[in-house]
């Protein structure tokens, strides 16, 4: 299979890793000094389940310069889905298909508009990681999984194909069959937290001792409770108490990316995480005050850094 790594940060990195260990054809798309580094001394993979180290077959920072890819593990962030669905156009086939991992639950849709086919996949994935330096990836926390299907929840041969690939690879998966439900639960984990940990730039485990910050983040997970059920979403209120369990066992001091990027002044998935919740709600006749004073509270800084990207 030939496979494209679009996007080398903690989640393209961590995953193209493993799948450039087996012996499939892997591209890295990459930037930067990251891309250079890759290049000239492979990709290290720094983690608690043990480091490695990986060499794909091609590293570049030039997508017209990649063949064909049969699948595409897009890594980027969020807001960067256009410019990547935009460059990969012209190198896809009628079979490659599209597995976005972003964080957020109307990636796929997105996609699925802009190409006008049916290549997209949806997904999700579990770990906490980022790129420590340029060529190194840190994994944090978190066993590394994905779960993934059809935008129907179909059971097809290329969702049997992408399996039978990760376990080669050694990478934990689970087929989803209700995947906007699997979706809505990733979301309902790392919208809250994300916001509450941007603004108040502490580590999850900070967050989840103080009372008056968790229960912020128990508030901000009942609206999005409370608008997944408007929208049809499959959720209940022990969705809530489970993700509130996993968050307040949390003994590392992780953090988010968003919250990251917000704390460093760089573009952010503000607006398809917190932002979307914001939005939507006003749409849906949803009253949510919590994720409202979040996104307000956060928007200048996430402007500023956007015009500052420019």
């Amino acid at each position: 299979m030939n496979i494209l790594v679009y996007g080398v940060g903690g989640i393209g990195g961590y995953f193209g890793g493993k799948l450039a260990l087996t012996d499939h054809h892997v591209t890295f798309l990459a930037r930067g000094k990251h891309c250079e580094a890759i290049h000239e001394n492979g990709l290290l993979v720094k983690s608690w389940q043990g480091d490695f180290t990986v060499r794909p077959n091609m590293i570049t920072d030039d997508v017209t310069s990649i063949g064909v890819p049969d699948l595409v593990l897009l890594g980027v962030k969020s807001w960067q889905i256009p410019e990547a669905i935009e460059h990969l156009r012209p190198r896809l086939l009628p079979h490659t298909v599209i597995l976005p991992l972003q964080n957020g639950v109307d990636n796929t849709q997105r996609i699925t508009k802009l190409l006008t086919s049916g290549h997209v996949l949806a997904g999700c994935c579990n770990l906490i990681s980022y790129i420590e330096a340029p060529g190194i990836i840190r994994h944090a926390h978190f066993i590394p999984s994905i779960t993934f299907g059809e935008v129907d929840d179909t059971l097809t041969q290329r969702v049997l194909d992408v399996k039978e690939l990760f376990e080669e690879a050694g990478i934990a998966n689970n087929i989803a069959f209700d995947i906007e439900k699997e979706l809505w639960k990733k979301f309902l984990f790392i919208c809250p937290i994300s916001g509450v940990g941007a603004l108040t730039r502490l580590e999850i485990n900070a967050i989840c001792d103080a009372p008056y910050l968790f229960k912020m983040v128990r508030d901000a997970a009942n609206e999005i409770l409370e608008l997944a059920q408007t929208m049809g979403i499959a959720l209940s209120q022990r969705d809530v108490e489970r993700t509130l369990e996993t968050l307040k066992s949390q003994e590392h001091m992780n953090t988010t990316s968003m919250q990251r990027d917000i704390i460093h002044g760089r573009p952010s998935e503000l607006e398809h995480l917190t932002g979307y919740v914001v939005h939507q709600a006003g749409k849906r006749g949803v009253f949510a005050p919590t994720n409202r004073l979040i996104y307000e509270c956060l928007l200048p800084s996430e402007l500023k850094a956007r015009r500052s990207s420019d």
